[in-house]
């Protein structure tokens, strides 16, 4: 029953990203074999896998019916989900010419032992699953690769840095930096612990291990335990061994994924000195790629075939030569492709004192001058980031970002600041980076920084946002922030407008509720602009 049940709602979910898929169908690239006639497969054969400590891995494996040796893809499946989730992908690589194994990692639904979180027993099962699939196929040893959507990509990427047979890679929404991810910044992110953790107790065994992280995490107690626990499921301390390996890594990921932020992605990329891509468009958690596991046209699926096309058939398709970053804009805009990471100049934009009548700041007219501010702290504002795993999914279907009414925002609880209307669009492509002078009035607090475009009549839709927080500070000191990485073009006529504030929905926050905390100058933001 709980494999029914998750198949269904695989199905769900590919279903209501259907619009995603039609509108992008046009643009969708073409894969290597499209208009071959599909090969002849075995259909799909339903396995257990024995693990290294007996835990029993439930799996599927569907392989081409030609006679010789075949590439092979590993599928890890994703928090709360099992190996039926990638039938549709793992039919057309079958028809492809590939061995595809999909398995249910340890902990979730019919797979035996308890939730490890990406832990060594995790990475043990993805390298018993490529012996299963050598031991019991006619895959080709030299040619196998992995890859998964969220956890599973995330383990992907592990896997890949401690077992050089896996010669391609690709982490669709998955992350690299897991503390990074639970409290990047010194922030905690409920919305998102909350919901991990619920689809884990829903259809998972969770381990004495997690269930001791997550207490601790709710408690917001030992954090360096937690930190210590984080990094040895990162890859991002593993890099070496991940370069040394030398597999061909493909990395895919969304600017406003809520649950892995999307800068650690482009820091590991960047780290890379594999055969490497990195893809990123619009979208929340896994939103991006959900189309494709039904079958329907996706960008992002229709790159995994042609990078493994590629790196385990040896198919000249150009995709090595091909600018490894590629940047799908905000809105309709077509795909970009870069060179790296470092997009365009530079802008400093330089934050005047807020001032006058509606307690407004210049951005990007203002001399570098000593100024400051005061506010009161822990009060929400009607600025804010959304709703995790909704607000940037919907934006992905419907172009509409959250939005705010910018007079709303009370600037008793938030600095506000406007730049002149743009004469030009301005192609935002990168890091924004915001540099804000502190004085705080308690040891601990929270700042969180919105990037809006913004109209005329008001209306700001949200480009970017980040928070970042601080314990035990004695005196004044400047916040560094680096907010998600985004490809967004601003109108001409339009503005921005940088909001800071101290509370939100997404976050944990570290105010005292009604202290005051001082903003000073100079100040500044850096905007990536190409």
């Amino acid at each position: 029953m709980r494999r029914l049940v998750a198949a269904m709602a695989v199905l769900l979910l590919a279903l209501g990203a259907g619009p995603v898929a039609r509108a992008e169908a046009s643009a969708a690239a073409t894969p290597a074999r499209a208009g071959a006639a599909a090969s002849s497969t075995t259909g799909f054969r339903w396995n257990d896998i024995t693990a290294t400590d007996g835990v029993i891995l439930k799996s599927n494996v569907i392989a081409p019916t030609a006679p010789g040796r075949h590439p092979g893809v590993i599928f890890v499946a994703s928090w709360g989900l099992n190996d039926f989730q990638y039938l549709a992908q793992a039919k057309k690589l079958a028809e492809n010419g590939y061995v595809v194994l999909s398995y249910t990692a340890r902990g979730f639904w019919f797979s035996g032992g308890k939730i490890e979180v990406a832990g060594p027993p995790d990475i043990a099962d993805a390298s018993t699953a490529v012996d299963w699939l050598i031991a019991h196929t006619a895959v080709d040893p030299e040619r196998i690769g992995i890859a998964g959507l969220s956890y599973g990509g995330g383990i992907s990427l592990l896997a890949a840095a401690h077992d050089k047979r896996l010669r391609a890679v690709a982490a669709m929404s998955g992350w690299a930096d897991m503390a990074e991810s639970m409290s990047g910044e010194e922030t905690r992110r409920p919305q998102a612990a909350f919901f991990l953790e619920a689809v884990a107790r829903l259809v998972g065994q969770p381990s004495d291990e997690m269930n001791r992280i997550l207490a601790d995490y709710w408690a917001g107690r030992n954090d360096d335990y937690r930190e210590e626990w984080a990094r040895g499921r990162s890859v991002r301390y593993s890099v070496g061994e991940l370069n040394a390996n030398h597999p061909a890594v493909l990395i895919a990921h969304a600017y406003g994924d809520s649950i892995f932020p999307v800068n650690q992605m482009v820091d590991l990329f960047d780290h890379l000195t594999t055969p490497r891509r990195l893809e990123l468009a619009p979208g929340d958690h896994a939103t991006v790629e959900v189309s494709g596991l039904l079958g329907l046209p996706n960008h992002v699926w229709t790159s995994l075939q042609r990078w493994l096309d590629h790196y385990l058939k040896g198919v000249d398709n150009g995709i090595d030569r091909e600018p490894p970053v590629v940047l799908r804009p905000h809105g309709s805009g077509p795909a970009e492709s870069y060179a790296g990471t470092g997009i365009g100049t530079v802008k400093r934009e330089t934050l005047g004192r807020p001032g006058g009548w509606d307690k407004t700041g210049t951005l990007g007219r203002a001399s570098d001058q000593a100024w400051s501010y005061q506010l009161t702290s822990g009060v929400g504002t009607t600025a804010n980031g959304g709703i995790a795993l909704v607000s940037n999914g919907l934006e992905q279907l419907t172009g509409v970002p959250p939005t705010v009414w910018l007079p709303s925002v009370n600037r008793r609880h938030a600095g506000v600041w406007v730049s002149d209307r743009q004469a030009t669009a301005a192609s935002i492509r990168g890091e924004v980076r915001v540099h804000l002078g502190i004085d705080p009035h308690r040891p601990d607090g929270t700042v969180v920084a919105y990037l809006y475009d913004l109209d005329a009549w008001g209306i700001g839709r949200l480009i970017t946002h980040a928070p970042t927080s601080w314990h035990g500070a004695a005196g004044p000191f400047p916040v560094e922030l680096s907010l998600p990485m985004t490809a967004y073009d601003v109108p001409a006529g339009h503005q921005l407008a940088l909001v800071v504030d101290t509370k939100d929905p997404l976050y944990f926050d570290s105010n005292t509720r009604g202290a005051p905390l001082t903003f000073t100058g100079p100040s500044w933001m850096e905007l990536p602009l190409r």
